[in-house]
């Protein structure tokens, strides 16, 4: 039986009206729960996966202080915790059933919540990435710049986008829609990807945008083939998609960095990116067993 302070929220739209005012509190740091929930409002339950998703918030005092979702088979995203919450989170999750593939938020309350998973089950949880979230300050151009231009992706570049954006999620090992045709028609109806093209019109990095919400659009995924990347492709990219972000009137546009890869980090900060804070991903093994 669930004692915890976390109730269970049955769908989207249930978690938005009584956790969006708390999502949009802190919107750079919620940045991940609100895109995502937005696409499921906006796209159906499905767009991950076939299984629904699943929410929850804690409550004190009649307001939301945290919340989490999960959208299976991925991992559990969290907002920050303390360590106390972490346990009883924990505990909350256990009690209702839910198996927790792994966890994905803020360094400090990840490390907390894989300390109280360990404590509880004796599993051993693994660090599988470590990310630091970016929000631009002044936009700069890349220098030097490499030759060519940017261009909103069209129909035409349909399958080429849907093809890369398969490439990036298979390379980072993350979540991803399930139809990676879907994502592009999407996007591209939505003139949310940015490509960078030669001088003779041949594509080579891709950058998208994210929905804005709550005044914050996100940057993401960034990709540039392997046999292309070192030439400022990438980052061209991503400041030609970044200005299209503050055009739209962003007041906030932020992007993940994988801190395993220095050269993106440095890019990002080079077209002025600054840091955040450092998010964490860990796999945990074994799953709820009630």
């Amino acid at each position: 039986m669930d004692t915890s302070p976390w109730l269970r929220v049955p769908d989207v739209r249930s978690f938005l009206a009584r956790a969006g005012h708390f999502l949009r509190s802190r919107p750079a740091l919620h940045t991940v729960t609100l895109t995502v929930c937005e696409g499921l409002r906006t796209r159906g339950p499905q767009v991950y996966g076939d299984e629904a998703p699943v929410f929850g918030v804690l409550e004190r005092d009649g307001e939301v202080r945290a919340a989490y979702f999960r959208t299976p088979p991925y991992r559990l995203i969290v907002t920050p915790l303390t360590p106390e919450e972490a346990g009883s989170l924990t505990e909350h999750l256990r009690a209702v059933g839910d198996p927790v593939p792994g966890v994905n938020a803020d360094e400090a309350t990840a490390a907390a919540f894989a300390g109280a998973w360990r404590a509880r089950t004796g599993d051993e949880p693994r660090l599988h990435e470590r990310l630091r979230l970016y929000r631009l300050g002044e936009l700069r151009w890349p220098e030097p710049a490499p030759e060519g231009r940017g261009r909103i992706a069209e129909a035409r570049d349909r399958e080429l986008v849907a093809r890369w954006y398969e490439e990036f999620v298979r390379a980072v090992g993350g979540a991803g829609h399930r139809d990676a045709g879907a994502w592009a028609d999407a996007r591209i109806a939505d003139r949310r990807v940015t490509l960078w093209e030669t001088p003779d019109g041949v594509p080579v990095s891709m950058a998208a945008l994210t929905p804005q919400v709550a005044g914050q659009i996100r940057v993401g995924p960034v990709y540039t083939p392997a046999e292309l990347r070192g030439r400022g492709f990438g980052a061209a990219a991503t400041a030609h998609a970044s200005r299209a972000a503050l055009a739209e009137g962003a007041a906030e546009v932020l992007l993940f960095a994988d801190l395993a890869n220095p050269t993106s980090n440095g890019v990002y900060q080079r077209v002025g990116f600054r840091p955040v804070t450092d998010f964490a991903v860990y796999e945990l093994a074994g799953a709820a067993d009630g």
